[in-house]
């Protein structure tokens, strides 16, 4: 008799295998985040700054303190990058109607052009990568992001 049967669960990865498999995921996902990063529409703009851009494009405006807990950063260090992006007339700030110590920020027509047009140019370089690619591995690529986003909610 065989010490394991044909519907015996297969063997764990090993340790090894899956410090090695999360190695090159990292690895990769940087490096496609950064040639993405890359395609921006104002060069001088930093990771940072876009992302606050980004943020009130998607959920609309902020104050100062919900800017810095959605980002994770200090509130002095998210006031150095919103007055920063204000002097590049990028976002405003106005008085909120309920309560006049808080100060929703806001973006202004300039920055929701930035990020439409930074989605878009980077939007357009994955699409003529993914152009290059068999169905097969788009395929593989589609199902991946399923699963990235669920890893990365959690």
């Amino acid at each position: 008799m065989s010490a394991s049967s044909p519907t015996s669960a297969p063997p764990e990865t090993p340790a090894v295998d899956l410090a090695h498999e999360a190695t090159d995921l990292r690895m990769a996902t940087f490096r496609l985040a950064r040639r993405l990063r890359a395609q921006r529409a104002v060069d001088s703009m930093s990771d940072g700054q876009f992302a606050v851009l980004a943020n009130l494009h998607v959920h609309g405006p902020h104050t100062l303190g919900e800017l810095a807990d959605r980002e994770r950063v200090s509130a002095p260090s998210m006031n150095r990058t919103v007055n920063h992006l204000e002097e590049l007339g990028y976002l405003s700030r106005t008085p909120d109607g309920d309560d006049r110590r808080k100060v929703n920020i806001a973006l202004t027509d300039d920055g929701r052009t930035v990020v439409v047009e930074t989605t878009r140019r980077r939007d357009s370089w994955l699409e003529h990568a993914l152009e290059d690619l068999d169905p097969a591995d788009r395929d593989t690529l589609a199902k991946a992001a399923v699963i990235m986003r669920a890893v990365a909610d959690r």
